[in-house]
């Protein structure tokens, strides 16, 4: 069982930053693959990036093109995603998640919500123009 807590969300201008952090609870995080997501209003939900246990293999959305960095500290057991150049399209609520370090994670590249078993509750990122 893995209960995940997203922070670091708020109301940025356009070309701003802000850091997002996953805090994870449970023994096994460093065993997950990890995650992010958003869901902006009257969207479905889309993946944003994606982490292996390692921190070795990343995975990222077309439309992060280089602004966005994930990373992990399986010490701290923690998940974070930099947020760099942030547009008011990237307003949405943002969702860290984890799911099994495997096969089936790396063949889909991390992508469908369906590899992930545990979700936080969002952190809303509002980017104003």
């Amino acid at each position: 069982q893995v209960q995940l807590v997203e922070s670091g969300g708020g109301l940025v201008q356009a070309g701003g930053s802000l850091r997002l952090s996953c805090a994870a609870s449970g023994p096994t995080f460093s065993s997950y693959a990890m995650g992010w997501f958003r869901q902006a209003p009257g969207k479905e939900r889309e993946f944003v990036s994606g982490i292996n246990w390692s921190g070795v293999s990343i995975f990222y959305a077309d439309f992060v093109k280089g602004r966005f960095t994930i990373s992990r500290d399986n010490a701290k057991i923690m998940l974070y995603l930099q947020l760099n150049s942030l547009q008011p399209e990237d307003t949405a609520v943002y969702y860290c998640a984890a799911g099994p370090d495997g096969r089936r994670w790396y063949r889909g590249g991390g992508v469908p919500s369906e590899l992930y078993d545990y979700w936080g509750q969002g952190t809303q990122v509002t980017v104003s123009s």
